[in-house]
C-alpha cells in the first residue's frame, strides 16, 4: 500500500481503468452467473442490436428497470477518491467500462465511458443524442424525427465509438502509473490495456475484492474493497 501511494504521490501521468466491481459497492448489479438473470433472460442476450429490433419493448423494459435501480445510487468512496485524484495529477485519465454514470456524478472530468451511458439515448436513423435522467415511456420517440431511440449503450457486437480507443491507447502509453480497478480483465480491449502500459514503462496496480487472471502479471495487487483502498491512496497526495 505504501509503495503504490509513493508511486502515485511521484506521478505526474496516471491512467485508471475501472470495471463492475467499483460500482458493486454502490449497490449497482454485476448481473454475473443465475442471479443475474432478468425475467429469465440473461443481460447479455438483451444487450445486443438484434434483440432490440425483434423486441425493442422488451430491451426498452429490462434498461428502464435498470435506470430505475441506478437512479437510487450513489457515487462510494472509491468514486469520490478517484475525482480527488484527478485534482491532484497533472495528466489524469479515468477509463471506465461501467454504464452507470457514477464516476461523472462523482466529480470525474477527465473521464472516457468506453461503453457509453444508460442515461443517454441517441435515435435509431438519425444521428441525435441526449442526455435524459427522466422516466421514459415504453418506447421512447427521437425529438427530432420522431424515430425510436436506444440506450446509448455499445452493445455486444458493436464497436466502440470512434476514436475511443485511440485516444485511450496514446493515454496508456504516456503513463507512469496504470491502475486497473474493479475489473476481472476478461473483456477486450480493456483486457489488453495493463500490457500495453507495462510494454511502455509503466507500473501496473490490480485493486480488486479478489485475485484475477492477471495478478500475477501485474506489478503490484491490492485485494480487498476500492472503497477503502483509494481513499487510502489519496490521502496527503
Amino acid at each position: 500500500m505504501e509503495m503504490v501511494k509513493a508511486l502515485l504521490d511521484g506521478s505526474r501521468n496516471v491512467v485508471v481503468l475501472t470495471g463492475a466491481g467499483i460500482s458493486a459497492e454502490s449497490g449497482v448489479p454485476t448481473f454475473r452467473g443465475r442471479e443475474g438473470l432478468w425475467k429469465n433472460h440473461r443481460p447479455e442476450d438483451l444487450a445486443r442490436a438484434d434483440a432490440f429490433f425483434q423486441h425493442p419493448e422488451l430491451v426498452w423494459e429490462f434498461y428502464n428497470w435498470r435506470r430505475e435501480l441506478l437512479s437510487e445510487c450513489v457515487p462510494n468512496p472509491a468514486h469520490l477518491a478517484l475525482a480527488e485524484m484527478e485534482r491532484q495529477i497533472p495528466n489524469f485519465l479515468l477509463i471506465t467500462q461501467n454504464v452507470d454514470g457514477l464516476h461523472a456524478k462523482a466529480g470525474s472530468r477527465k473521464l472516457m465511458e468506453m461503453h457509453g451511458s444508460l442515461w443517454q439515448v441517441k435515435c435509431t436513423v438519425c444521428t441525435h443524442v441526449h442526455e435524459d435522467r427522466s422516466t421514459l415511456p415504453e418506447l421512447p420517440e427521437c425529438p427530432v424525427c420522431g424515430h425510436l431511440l436506444r440506450p446509448g449503450v455499445v452493445w455486444f457486437g458493436e464497436p466502440l465509438v470512434p476514436g475511443v480507443l485511440k485516444v485511450a491507447i496514446d493515454q496508456i502509453s504516456k503513463a507512469d502509473v496504470f491502475l486497473s480497478i474493479g475489473t476481472s480483465g476478461l473483456v477486450q480491449p480493456a483486457a489488453s490495456f495493463y500490457q500495453l502500459a507495462k510494454d511502455h514503462g509503466a507500473v501496473t496496480v490490480e485493486i480488486n475484492l479478489e485475485p484475477t487472471p492477471n495478478t500475477g502479471l501485474m506489478d503490484f495487487a491490492l485485494h480487498g474493497k476500492a472503497g477503502k483502498i483509494l481513499p487510502e491512496l489519496v490521502v496527503g497526495m
